[in-house]
């Protein structure tokens, strides 16, 4: 692993197994769909993955609002996933995100959308395996 300036003080941990997936602290335990029972209901990969990048992008939103503005508690994400595969089999994910917050003007909330962008692990800058956009809502609104 990569040497970085500092790591947060929070390790998490989850298992999927036996169609469930579980976070060690039981913050999230739920069904999960698979692929060898159709019929079985459950959450997909792109809605976990979804869910992943709502959930990482709005941390940085809310913390690249407190600079911006009081009201940081009004930030929204909305991330859509989906999944496809490479020719050599390999999967590729294409999220994109929007992210909105009540009370900013459009300039402040590009400059929302910017700062988070680069502060979360996984911007747009980096494409290895992911495709990524994160745009402002139109008018603020979903």
């Amino acid at each position: 692993m990569s040497q970085h300036s500092s790591w947060l003080n929070e390790t998490a941990t989850a298992t999927a197994e036996g169609g469930h997936v579980r976070t060690e602290d039981g913050g999230l335990s739920t069904a999960l769909a698979s692929p060898l029972a159709p019929h079985c209901t459950g959450l997909s990969p792109s809605q976990l993955l979804a869910a992943a990048f709502a959930s990482c992008l709005h941390h940085a939103a809310v913390e690249a609002a407190g600079e911006i503005t009081d009201e940081a508690h009004t930030v929204q994400v909305r991330a859509e996933a989906k999944l496809g595969r490479d020719d050599d089999g390999r999967y590729r994910a294409d999220v994109s995100a929007s992210i909105s917050s009540a009370g900013l003007t459009r300039q402040q909330l590009a400059d929302l959308v910017e700062h988070a962008d680069r502060l979360w692990p996984f911007s747009t800058e980096d494409a290895s395996r992911h495709h990524l956009t994160v745009a402002l809502t139109d008018n603020g609104r979903h």
